[in-house]
């Protein structure tokens, strides 16, 4: 059977109208598309708006803190501090624009506030600052190191634990220091010059110690270092003879006891050789005794001076200037002894049996 074309055509269904339901789709994801543009820009604003209050320190309540930066502390630690105190809100943004900036923190006591932008939070904390506290610290002529790291631990400008450390262990370049091992705190014992400073609170243990060292070296003037160089005794036993001196003295008596010391280690017929000096028994003892007894006159220590001869092996104190010079000029005396009297005061002998009767004398009263 033959089909012409228009009956093939009249006979085939009818074509089926095409939908435009993709058109529709597209228009929706467009629409969702901005939203979300509008979404993101919004929290990105909003997000950037809180970064720019706290990087500019915009809108901040009024507030101040106290930050301690210890020596090596990093700037991560000191972020946190900053957070903690509420001076600033966000620690990745302030640690990313401070290696942006490229400002090292130093250690020190700082005063900060919530007016302070970054730049300023971080240029306050660096060497160049200006709102490191300060304190102003006397140190006493005759102080031993201990004390005078205790002293400056109670006004925080370090603890006696890093100090002391940093007296064993630190880099110190003068010529007084050569020749002193490492490793012990004590080759700075009496050059630490006592006299009043002014300390960083929270310094830098090196710059704290360095700064008395340098005034010892400024107060040794040529002249000083002259006497030395005349003198029997090397600057060493110099310092250590003057911290004697500064132990034992009244203040009226420096030179005359300078002279008995010398007297004593020059001609040992009187005396045999031992100086007998209570201060420096005490210094072995650690502790402060009005009368020592014979238990402590027998402790096995070079630094007991009833038992060893000659001078102990360190100063025993930081001496004052008075103390050197009268150590370098000692008075021209023949007195081998001397004992404090009732009347406060030291009375110098020449002979054993004077100095025997006079304590006799003391007992009779």
């Amino acid at each position: 059977m033959r089909w012409d074309a228009e009956q093939v055509r009249r006979s085939a269904p009818p074509p089926r109208q095409r939908k435009h339901p993709v058109k529709k789709k597209r228009h929706n994801n467009k629409v969702r598309y901005f939203l979300s543009i509008i979404l993101i820009s919004a929290i990105l604003a909003g997000i950037g708006w809180l970064l720019c209050n706290d990087l500019l320190a915009l809108n901040k309540r009024e507030h101040t803190a106290q930050i301690v930066v210890t020596d090596g502390e990093k700037l991560g630690s000191v972020a946190t501090s900053l957070k903690q105190e509420g001076l600033i809100q966000f620690k990745f943004f302030f640690l990313l624009y401070g290696m942006m900036s490229d400002t090292e923190v130093v250690a020190g006591t700082y005063e900060l506030n919530t007016d302070m932008d970054y730049h300023a939070l971080l240029t306050a904390m660096s060497a160049r600052s200006g709102a490191r506290q300060t304190v102003d610290i006397t140190i006493p002529e005759g102080y031993s190191m201990d004390q005078i790291f205790t002293l400056l631990e109670e006004n925080n400008v370090n603890t006696v634990e890093d100090l002391t450390e940093t007296a064993a262990n630190g880099d110190f370049d003068y010529d007084f220091l050569e020749g002193k091992e490492k490793g012990d705190a004590s080759r700075l014992e009496g050059y630490l010059f006592p006299d009043t400073y002014q300390f960083y609170c929270g310094g830098d243990p090196e710059d704290v110690i360095d700064k008395m060292l340098q005034n010892f070296d400024n107060k040794m003037t040529d002249e000083l270092m002259a006497a030395v160089e005349s003198s029997p005794y090397s600057l060493d036993e110099i310092i250590i003879i003057a911290s004697l001196i500064e132990k034992e003295t009244d203040g009226s008596d420096r030179s005359v006891i300078s002279s008995v010391i010398r007297n004593r280690l020059n001609n040992s017929g009187e005396t045999a050789g031992y100086l007998q000096i209570d201060a420096s028994l005490l210094y072995a003892l650690g502790e402060h005794k009005e009368t020592l007894t014979q238990e402590d006159m027998q402790i096995d220590s070079p630094y007991n001076l009833y038992k060893y001869k000659g001078l102990p092996p360190t100063p025993i104190a930081n001496p004052g200037m008075s103390s050197i010079r009268a150590a370098l000029y000692p008075d021209d005396t023949n007195y081998y002894f001397y004992a404090l009297g009732d009347d406060g005061v030291h009375h110098f002998f020449r002979t054993y049996q004077e100095h025997l009767d006079f304590l006799a004398s003391l007992n009779e009263e």
